[in-house]
């Protein structure tokens, strides 16, 4: 269905993998207005068609690949696509997000979403073109990994695709488009569950603009921003996404051991300056970033993409592991067969302290990692104790205890950034819709210790920030741009004099500033008909669509999407008490004796609860459904 803002190419398709039907998906003009792309539109998608208690691997689980209305266009950092689905490791609404070039080729070929159900007989591939959908038998391609795959597939399209982890169903298997990962959440085991290899897409499409010249203004000044920031010009360009171990270790944000510290002797051996001192080729980044954080090294004689902070985090401190070259071996590795970095390192920590404490023997060590590029490779094909990690920590200690020091949020595990050093984050991990991710958490350690130097221990302020964040970072996301170009809200002045009086008394205001931001989160919409000089997204959103995108506008967006979600996932069996962290985090100091670092959850949550406009159990109530549209 055309569309007549816009950003968008107006028709969403629709695949039947059992019965190899294609049609339009129904998504009309009132739908974009409302949930403008991305995964705002997934989650819509999910909750008008999931049923309660389908199965992540049932035929009827839906698989939605979105785009948002930035995609494509000379918006920095907006080549985003969005993977969503019923995650087979939370069993909830989960989403993922990409860089790589298969968002902007589905657009040109014409579909601004993508939705697949069903499940083919035997393994297939999707050619999607302007003219035609066309289904491949894809035999010889199944046990490819995932740079096989794309290489069989030739150049000059984009694609989205599974290696052995993804067909072998491991809950925490990944797509792949180019060298950038849909990571997080399993996406790749639903594609595998399904028995769908790959899809491409060609097309020479492009959507329109409704206001070129007004948003070659808002580029050039979004630029110059991004240009001049600390972060985004200097920081991320020089030293990639690694650039924050350094930090971590000083704040003790540094998950280590399992998450048992917060700082590791030889982080520096693992730092992003280390890394692009000894090992860095060249700076790499997704089509249209100017801040291009992607390293690029080599491993085994060939040119590949280098690990990025959660993956030395959790490959590293984690597992009492120094060797940066075994890391970027290790990123590659995982890479290639198509699983997570982040829940391959948690799960893997949390099986090394089960061996320390008696409870598997599975033969891990802390700080023995030779046979672990093998222990990957048998986790993809389930292959001995593999078969055990290929199901995830919360699984893991179902079956062989260990539960208090499990770490995970909602069946996913957590990020490389150890919350009791930023107790912010630990709610926001604990609220995130996905679970246990940083970004869907509402990334407050940025505000508690990485960015801004904010009280890391106290609860004052914490609740509302997080839901303000949250709604925001939705709306961005949604919006098909990357969130890193956020860190140049915060002004890079502040950022690099944290230490002058305006500094500190900057940080010394904000966890008493609550109040205010909670008037924000509870205005409507209407009453923010703003945009912000550090915020460029709504201008662009403005000149792009041609809708009326404020602050206001972009932040109930972003907070519908997220009651969207927790509604589907209340749907899905979501009570209060998966909104949680393990006992090591909420009941063990990091730092004995000192009772501040621990994330004191139970009052945090019951805060977000309110500010979120939810009753004490964690649902949304009528009033607020209707507030948003949701009823």
């Amino acid at each position: 269905m055309s569309s007549r803002y816009g950003g968008y190419a107006g028709k969403v398709l629709r695949v039947d993998l059992t019965t190899r039907e294609v049609d339009e998906y129904p998504w009309i003009d009132a739908d974009r207005a409302l949930y403008l792309g991305g995964k705002i539109m997934a989650a819509k998608i999910l909750y008008d068609n999931i049923a309660a208690g389908t199965d992540a691997y049932a035929p009827d689980n839906l698989l939605v690949v979105s785009t948002g209305p930035l995609t494509g266009t000379s918006v920095p950092s907006s080549s985003r696509f969005n993977i969503s689905a019923i995650s087979p490791l939370t069993g909830l609404c989960a989403s993922s997000n990409c860089g790589g070039d298969f968002g902007l080729k589905l657009k040109k070929a014409g579909y601004d979403a993508l939705v697949i159900k069903g499940k083919a007989t035997a393994p297939v591939w999707i050619e999607i073109t302007e003219e035609d959908v066309v289904f491949h038998e894809a035999g010889d391609l199944w046990g490819k990994t995932t740079g096989e795959t794309q290489e069989a597939l030739g150049e000059g399209r984009g694609k989205i695709v599974i290696g052995p982890a993804g067909e072998h169903l491991v809950r925490y298997a990944c797509v792949f488009s180019g060298d950038r990962t849909a990571g997080r959440t399993g996406m790749g085991a639903v594609m595998g569950a399904k028995n769908l290899k790959a899809v491409t897409a060609t097309g020479s499409k492009s959507a329109t603009v409704h206001n070129r010249d007004r948003l070659k203004k808002v580029v050039r000044g979004w630029v110059k921003l991004l240009k001049e920031h600390p972060l985004t010009g200097d920081a991320l360009p020089k030293y990639g996404t690694g650039f924050l171990l350094r930090l971590m270790q000083q704040h003790r944000l540094l998950a280590t051991r399992n998450y048992k510290y917060g700082q590791f002797k030889d982080y520096d051996m693992l730092s992003g300056q280390t890394l692009a001192e000894k090992y860095l080729i060249r700076n790499v980044g997704c089509t249209t970033c100017i801040i291009k954080c992607g390293r690029l090294v080599e491993v085994n004689g060939k040119r590949v993409k280098g690990p990025e902070l959660e993956t030395l985090g959790l490959l590293g401190p984690n597992l009492e592991n120094n060797d940066l070259e075994r890391i970027m071996q290790w990123n590659y590795q995982l890479d290639e067969l198509g699983m997570d970095t982040i829940s391959t390192g948690g799960c893997i920590g949390f099986a090394m302290e089960l061996q320390e404490k008696g409870l598997w023997d599975c033969g891990l060590a802390f700080g023995k990692t030779d046979r672990l590029a093998e222990i990957m490779e048998d986790i993809a094909y389930r292959r001995g104790i593999g078969d055990q990690l290929a199901e995830g920590t919360k699984r893991l200690a179902q079956r062989f205890g260990g539960g208090e020091f499990a770490i995970h949020a909602k069946g996913l595990e957590l990020a490389a950034y150890e919350p009791r050093g930023a107790v912010g984050q630990g709610l926001g991990y604990a609220t995130a819709n996905r679970g246990g991710c940083h970004l869907n958490a509402g990334y407050m350690v940025l505000m508690e210790g990485l960015g801004l130097g904010m009280n890391p221990y106290t609860t004052r302020a914490k609740a509302a920030m997080n839901v303000l964040n949250q709604n925001l970072m939705e709306g961005v996301s949604a919006a098909g741009c990357c969130l890193f170009p956020l860190f140049s809200f915060y002004p890079g002045w502040l950022i690099s004099h944290q230490d002058s009086l305006i500094g500190r008394i900057v940080n010394a205001v904000l966890p008493y500033s609550g109040a205010t931001v909670n008037l924000l989160n509870k205005l409507p919409g209407r009453f923010l008909p703003i945009h912000l000089p550090l915020f460029p997204y709504t201008k662009a959103l403005s000149a792009v669509t041609g809708m009326k995108v404020t602050v206001g506008a972009l932040k109930d967006m972003g907070e519908r999407g997220f009651n969207l979600e927790r509604l589907l996932n209340i749907r899905m069996g979501l009570t209060a008490a998966d909104d949680g962290l393990p006992k090591r985090l909420t009941d063990e100091p990091q730092v004995e004796g000192d009772p501040r670092t621990c994330v004191h959850l139970g009052k945090m949550k019951k805060q977000y609860y309110k500010i979120r406009g939810w009753d004490a159990s964690g649902v949304p109530t009528e009033r607020k459904k209707k507030s948003l549209r949701l009823v």
